[in-house]
């Protein structure tokens, strides 16, 4: 029995871009399937089983001698192969991300498989959110920055506000290090602490600075004592302060300017946060209050940059709201580099599974009788939930990856992309450093074309050929 999972789209109405980076296979690996399970999880789960019903109904079936079997024969690992696209991998839509293949007696583990494997949709979607936010921010940096798209400020642009929004810490560590594939600002440590020591080495990956919040900004007797303390531990370096604690227009108008000398002699740069109100007026209005207190230099670009002070906009951010900010941002004159943004909800919580589509289907299976068949999903009530048919092999053709059949010679061994991650147990896999991934994931980016026909001609052949077969 053979099954794949795959990103069936882009997101909802915006066809032309469909790329997507692939991440988190390793920590599903090495936390649930390179654990040896026991007889005793066997006997807690027939347990669990027995009750799994409703009132008066049949116990819920569960196939103890299967497991028991995979334990005493294969060391408490589940016999099956896993085949998976590297980590950070950039692909369009309908690309198998991963292929499991389990065989005899254990081929209903395949399904059995899904719902676990299936979750790697999680942290694919956020990587993908957080590289389309960095297009968003390449574009405005080539137009208002000098140096453009390669300015060392742009990775610090997007901050992850995640973690308190996220529902466990390990919804944290996933989401929060598929953001750190594209941007280095975070304040989700879980992530940044499991970066740098579990994926590179203990070479830090993110990074953040000293800020207050409200609960620091009202516990002082002003603001403007509560921004004096920060300048006096902070000033010389980069320092954020919440602005809105009490009338946002009056900490612009007033406390800015009376902390202004202080600011200027520590010689550091100050963050301001608006939180309130609308995302695009109050961070315009932050910048407006920075050129009046300290003044602007005009870039090689023609832009404006305040001197020693910007913005930064935590709430209510989305791709829509970034792109708008960033727009009013330079009609009114200023460079990109200016403002930063802060997402949170919108950057790790408010995906789920179908925001790029990602499902896993049976593509192949050997009947009782030995017969083999190719099957696929093919609703005549909705065509973009066709899936392919038969084992499947990746290969890049002019760059781009594209599915083939895997019989057929189409793939060679050395061609595949899928590559083994799991067969029957441990495999050696050479994972890269999570410093290589990011690279790999701006390099393969930029690449892919926004959207591509990835459906080979040997594979649309067998797509045509099986879904006209009637199976009864």
């Amino acid at each position: 029995m053979i099954a794949y999972g795959e990103f069936r789209s882009g997101y909802s109405g915006d066809r032309e871009d469909t790329r997507l980076v692939f991440y988190g296979l390793r920590y599903i690996l090495e936390t649930y399937l390179l654990r040896q399970w026991t007889l005793e999880d066997v006997e807690k789960s027939e347990k669990f089983y027995r009750t799994h019903m409703a009132p008066g109904r049949t116990a819920f079936p569960f196939p103890k001698d299967l497991f028991v079997r995979f334990i005493e024969k294969h060391d408490g690992y589940f016999p099956i192969k896993l085949e998976a696209l590297p980590e950070g991998t950039c692909v369009n839509a309908h690309v198998p991300v991963y292929q499991i293949t389990s065989t005899g007696e254990f081929a209903p583990l395949c399904t059995y498989l899904e719902t676990l494997l299936t979750m790697v949709w999680y942290p694919s979607t956020v990587a993908t959110l957080s590289r389309r936010a960095r297009d968003v921010l390449e574009a405005a940096f080539e137009q208002s920055v000098d140096g453009g798209a390669a300015s060392p400020l742009l990775p610090s642009r997007l901050h992850d506000f995640g973690f308190r929004g996220c529902c466990t810490v390990e919804q944290s560590v996933l989401g929060g290090t598929a953001h750190l594939l594209s941007f280095d600002g975070t304040d989700t440590l879980s992530a940044a602490y499991y970066a740098q020591f579990e994926l590179n080495d203990g070479e830090p990956i993110g990074l953040s600075i000293p800020a207050t919040e409200h609960s620091v900004m009202t516990s002082w007797p002003s603001e403007r004592d509560a921004i004096l303390n920060m300048i006096s531990h902070f000033g010389d370096g980069i320092f954020a302060c919440v602005m809105d604690s009490y009338d946002y227009a009056k900490a612009l108008s007033e406390v800015v300017p009376s902390i202004a000398e202080a600011k200027v002699g520590a010689g550091g740069y100050m963050v301001l946060r608006p939180d309130s109100g609308d995302p695009v007026e109050t961070v315009l209005a932050g910048l407006e209050a920075a050129e009046k207190v300290f003044g602007v230099d005009v870039n090689k670009k023609g832009y404006k940059v305040p001197r020693g002070c910007g913005v930064i906009q935590g709430d209510g951010i989305n791709l829509h709201k970034l792109s708008a900010i960033l727009a009013a941002v330079l009609q009114k004159g200023f460079s990109a580099e200016t403002v930063a943004f802060g997402m949170g909800g919108g950057l790790l919580q408010k995906v789920n599974r179908d925001t790029l589509s990602f499902a896993t289907k049976l593509s192949h299976v050997v009947y009782a009788d030995g017969t083999p068949a190719d099957i696929m999903k093919n609703p005549v009530s909705d065509a973009a939930k066709i899936s392919f048919p038969g084992a499947l092999a990746v290969k890049r053709v002019h760059g781009i990856p594209t599915v083939f059949p895997a019989e057929g010679g189409h793939v060679s061994p050395e061609e595949n992309m899928l590559r083994v991650v799991y067969d029957h147990g441990p495999v050696q896999n050479d994972w890269k450093s999570f410093a290589k991934l990011r690279q790999q994931v701006a390099e393969e980016w930029t690449a892919l074309p926004k959207a591509a026909n990835v459906v080979s001609k040997p594979l649309a052949d067998k797509v045509e050929t099986t879904r006209h077969k009637k199976h009864v």
